[in-house]
């Protein structure tokens, strides 16, 4: 027990003190903290600039079209003719106008006319229009609150219920997927580090044929529990932090600016699942880690081979966009409860919706018995492996040795 002490110290304290380690545990906190920082200062020193008022002509040859041109930022200008019209617009008084026919109610057909070279007409210049024509149009017809109704954008208040029927005490908002999104992220990243780190150890003391004189003194057990505890507890430790201050650092943002920031609602169960599926998927990438580093012939072989399980730890991140909308799609129930992909895909999905309890439970599940089934796995490796040197053993030769090992 004191040797497997000694080599989980060393472990640790070589992995806490390097800089990769103290830059990702600092890199979320530092970098909120300095964004908050900048935004506030360049707000306070910098006043936001006048913004400039466009102004479109029209020429209504109906005769009836002359309320609602003040639209905010857009005036609307009346000409007498198309020729008056089109010499306010070689003369850049207005950057373009528009005629209401004469049959416009019966064709439906405004003619605009414009200098700036368009694909399409720009949406805000049709809203204007559309806006300025329905006014027109209704204001005999229909009383006035009514037509404001029509005109104003759409304003609907969502509110999410439970299953009861009562109010949810965690409502959604597109704001709530930033902080898993980012924790995802960086939870990726410790993963592939931690892994890389193992495999680097591995490798070196493999190349230096340090291994043979730490399998002098200590079992095949006790160097992999010491190990993989060490880089477990110093991830564990990273990611406490991350943990702890994205609360702090959202309630800080939240108090300074307010508006969207204060309607982002971190999870409640998003701490806790945090930890767990930090800790499966670290134990998870360990075992595949101490595998590769014990067939490898050296660190950067290790690496090269490691990618190709880190690849699938990333493709919830890639295709992030894709599930916002449909976050219960079978294909990301699936990446949930996928080994390799669970830890990142749950912490994205807690941001978007609830995930239902067997999912949680089949995910934590399966990804607890891929643990116990690598180290089963890896353990044999190492024990095979991890001494013999030169050539990298092929699939079947690995599949030979679980055989005469059995």
């Amino acid at each position: 027990m004191n040797k497997t002490y000694l080599i989980f110290k060393h472990e640790f304290t070589h992995r806490i003190r390097s800089a990769a380690f103290i830059i990702m545990t600092l890199i979320m906190p530092v970098l909120a903290l300095l964004g908050i920082g900048g935004f506030k200062l360049v707000t306070t020193l910098i006043e936001p600039p006048a913004e400039e008022v466009k102004t479109i002509g029209y020429v209504d040859e109906i005769g009836t079209f002359d309320d609602h041109t003040d639209q905010g930022l857009t005036k609307l200008v009346p000409f007498a003719s198309r020729e008056d019209a089109t010499q306010a617009l070689i003369k850049k008084d207005v950057t373009e106008y528009f005629i209401i026919p004469s049959d416009y109610t019966s064709s439906g057909i405004i003619q605009r006319y414009t200098i700036a070279k368009e694909l399409v007409t720009p949406p805000v210049t049709t809203a204007v229009i559309k806006s300025f024509i329905t006014v027109n149009l209704l204001k005999d017809e229909v009383p006035q609150e009514t037509v404001t109704l029509i005109v104003s954008p759409l304003n609907m208040e969502v509110t999410r219920l439970t299953e009861t029927g009562e109010i949810a005490r965690e409502q959604s908002n597109i704001g709530n997927i930033i902080i898993p999104g980012i924790f995802s992220l960086l939870l990726a990243l410790a993963l592939m580090f931690g892994a890389s780190s193992l495999i680097n150890g591995l490798g070196e003391e493999k190349e230096n044929r340090l291994i043979e004189v730490l399998f002098s003194s200590v079992s095949v057990r006790q160097l992999l529990i010491s190990k993989v505890l060490a880089l477990g507890t110093a991830g564990l430790i990273q990611v406490a932090v991350w943990l702890i201050s994205a609360p702090l650092l959202l309630g800080l943002s939240s108090t300074l600016f307010g508006g969207f920031m204060s309607a982002i609602q971190i999870p409640g169960n998003f701490v806790v699942l945090g930890i767990i599926y930090f800790i499966l998927g670290y134990l998870l990438f360990s075992v595949i880690a101490i595998g590769v580093g014990a067939i490898s012939s050296n660190a950067t072989e290790g690496n090269q081979l490691a990618m190709l399980s880190i690849f699938w730890c990333f493709i919830p991140l890639w295709f992030s966009g894709l599930f916002i909308n449909f976050p219960n799609s079978p294909i990301w129930v699936v990446l949930t409860i996928f080994p390799i992909t669970a830890p990142i895909q749950t912490m994205l999905r807690l941001g978007v919706s609830e995930i239902s309890v067997w999912q949680l439970a089949a995910s934590i599940g399966v990804l607890l018995l891929s643990v116990i089934a690598g180290l089963f796995l890896s353990s044999k490796i190492f024990r095979v492996y991890m001494l013999m040197y030169g050539k990298r053993p092929g699939i079947r030769e690995i599949i030979r040795s679980f055989k005469n090992t059995a």
